[in-house]
């Protein structure tokens, strides 16, 4: 960009640039010009998060029922065995792919599950093991949360996106406590993140603290 003084002043004729204006947006709708700073990325996150929250939220709550359906089945294709493995999963919210259901077969499988907890604003995660049926309180935005028990590791960690990229880069609401999590975890879970397919978007021009999931299952794919 053309320094202050380089720009017309008043009076003047435009300025000339050295070069003309990209219209790149008008060839190919899925152009993203780059972001210059965080603070353009957050600005451009926010305006996107609430486009795609809105899109989710537009869907019927049948066809939403359905999809998740799909989606547990992706889920069971990527993890195979469950039995003896910890999940995280999460109380939907929002219009999120609803996964209660397969979170009971789990432990009529022989797994074990568990919910993330807000602790504190600006700290990680942790993870209570939760069984249906166990006791619930409201939690962080009235999510509901386990209302006691140890904290746990999970081994696998289910994720709902808000945005996913091609690199598997999750758009999530901002708290920046996901990434948090598994920065601070003594292991790497497996990492997967649940969504659909609406929810495919070009970038979310990923940052150094933006950790990319390890596998994707929406309600037509799992890779």
């Amino acid at each position: 960009m053309a320094n202050d003084d380089d720009g017309a002043k008043d009076g003047d004729s435009p300025a000339q640039y050295s070069s003309p204006p990209c219209f790149m947006h008008e060839l190919d709708p899925e152009f993203r010009a780059p972001l210059s700073d965080w603070t353009d990325v957050r600005r451009w996150r926010k305006a996107e998060r609430e486009q795609l929250i809105a899109a989710r939220l537009a869907v019927s709550a049948d066809t939403r029922t359905t999809m998740s359906q799909a989606i547990a089945k992706g889920l069971d294709a990527v993890i195979g065995n469950i039995a003896g493995r910890m999940v995280s999963l999460y109380w939907p919210f929002r219009g999120e792919p609803d996964l209660r259901p397969w979170m009971a077969s789990i432990n009529e499988r022989g797994g074990h599950t568990a919910l993330p907890v807000v602790i504190e604003k600006g700290q990680p995660l942790v993870f209570r093991a939760y069984v249906p049926g166990d006791r619930l309180e409201k939690g962080v935005w009235n999510i509901p949360i386990p209302a006691e028990g140890d904290p746990v590791l999970p081994d696998i960690v289910i994720s709902p996106i808000v945005g996913i990229d091609p690199r598997n880069y999750r758009l999530g609401y901002g708290g920046g406590f996901f990434d948090r999590t598994l920065a601070a975890m003594p292991f790497k879970p497996l990492v997967i993140g649940v969504g659909y397919e609406l929810q495919r978007i070009a970038t979310i021009y990923p940052q150094l603290h933006d950790i990319p999931m390890d596998r994707l299952v929406t309600e037509a794919s799992a890779v």
